[in-house]
């Protein structure tokens, strides 16, 4: 009896807990989409093709705008498998409400969105991504200077046919993502050095942001 007592107790806390956060979830972002798709057509008419200083011009000015005490300078690429796609991506943000990543390949991938806790803004630096969503005859097709929205709680599948990079923003509530993003490393790849460096970046960028009050 006690021990569903305390159990009922505890539920009834994380729920305050979530309740109390969700409704003020606003209060602690530091990004702005409109911003964050606004800097990634200015870089791109600045650097055209060149992805290279496409990533050095959002970063550059990612200081300038933003707290640069939460943004990730160390260029620290990792692969990412999640949903059956691959990829690549370099961490500039982590937080509990929020990441920010340039996330690619240069080869092309394919596969399932995931269906998350957090609205996804993935605005595309260079190359081109496809979207379908079950029941339309046509693809969703985001060119190079638009952003693909994925709402909370909605699921698509993506293709990039080949070279894509694109700045990818996530807000809302980050950790239950990790769930979708470590899945493949334990049903297909077993890329546990990979796994290890994506958690200790992460890790490392989360709970230095929480010290700094950064939620």
């Amino acid at each position: 009896m006690r021990t569903f007592s305390f159990l009922v107790t505890l539920v009834a806390a994380l729920i305050g807990f979530y309740n109390y956060f969700e409704a003020r979830l606003e209060s602690f972002y530091i990004f702005d989409p409109s911003h964050l798709h606004d800097l990634s057509q200015r870089a791109i008419a600045a650097h055209g093709e060149n992805t290279r200083g496409v990533v050095d011009f959002i970063v550059a000015e990612l200081e300038q705008k933003v707290p640069s005490v939460h943004i990730n300078k160390d260029e620290e690429w990792v692969f990412n498998n999640a949903g059956g796609a691959m990829g690549a991506m370099y961490i500039i943000h982590a937080s509990i409400t929020e990441y920010l990543i340039i996330f690619g390949t240069a080869i092309g991938t394919e596969g399932h969105t995931g269906r998350h806790t957090a609205d996804d803004y993935f605005n595309i630096l260079q190359g081109t991504q496809l979207a379908y969503v079950p029941g339309s005859f046509e693809p969703e097709v985001y060119p190079a200077g638009s952003v693909h929205h994925l709402r909370r709680g909605e699921v698509k599948q993506y293709k990039m046919d080949s070279s894509c990079f694109a700045l990818e923003y996530a807000r809302g509530w980050i950790p239950p993502m990790l769930f979708f993003g470590y899945a493949d490393t334990f049903s297909s790849t077993l890329d546990f050095p990979t796994l290890w460096a994506t958690s200790r970046i992460t890790g490392r960028e989360m709970i230095s942001n929480l010290f700094k009050g950064k939620m």
